[in-house]
């Protein structure tokens, strides 16, 4: 199933309650949270407080992506605050078996990302235990990037994995996913899209919404 995990990253925070209701109405069923400590990625964004306000304006899925070192130290932070999935680098966890195992323990569904510059072959022993695999399709640190085209090749290898082994984890992709990006990810294998800039625009998120999921859909 195709699904829109609208990212607040690019929302207006003066009111974030009402874009969330907006974005979802108009079909958005996943909230995404850039989790950003200004240590892995260039710049600071939200920590388990905001979690906990978004949690309480929606009932939709709360996805984490900790974009952060040590992740494994906040992990219960993020959980209690009320996030449903929580999604880690590869590129920080030292024992990555043992972090994603610790985000289950805690009562969410974990999902391993990687980078553009990333192999997939570096996650294959640990795709029987994860929910979601997020290829990031730009370099993370900042929303509003533009699409690195060489990533839909690792969706598209990731899916043929899934189908080759008998696996169930999802495929999720974030970075310059618009309108006119998206079908080729799609296409590719991926089914949870992540987008903001091209999401939330004054007076227009619901129609950009709509237009989107039309676009990936079709």
């Amino acid at each position: 199933m195709i699904e829109l995990a609208f990212s607040i990253l690019a929302a207006d925070f003066t009111h974030l309650a009402d874009e969330i209701r907006i974005a979802s109405d108009a079909g958005g069923t996943v909230c995404h949270v850039d989790v950003m400590d200004g240590h892995f990625v260039p710049n600071i964004t939200f920590g388990p407080p905001v979690v906990a306000a978004v949690r309480g304006v929606t009932d939709l899925p709360l996805d984490c992506h900790l974009m952060i070192e040590d992740p494994d130290r906040y992990i219960p932070a993020f959980a209690a605050a009320g996030a449903n999935w929580i999604s880690v680098q590869q590129e920080v966890c030292k024992h990555l078996h043992r972090t994603l195992t610790s985000i289950r323990e805690h009562g969410c569904e974990p999902g391993v990302v990687i980078n553009p510059a990333t192999p997939i072959e570096t996650i294959f022993e640990i795709l029987p235990i994860v929910h979601h695999v997020l290829v990031m399709t730009v370099n993370p640190g900042f929303g509003g990037q533009s699409f690195l085209p060489f990533c839909v090749e690792k969706v598209r290898r990731l899916a043929q994995y899934r189908a080759q082994h008998g696996l169930n984890f999802r495929i999720e992709v974030d970075g310059g996913i618009a309108e006119d990006t998206v079908g080729q990810v799609v296409e590719a294998g991926a089914e949870l899209l992540v987008a903001g800039s091209a999401i939330f625009e004054p007076g227009k998120t619901a129609e950009n919404v709509r237009n989107f999921l039309k676009a990936a859909r079709g």
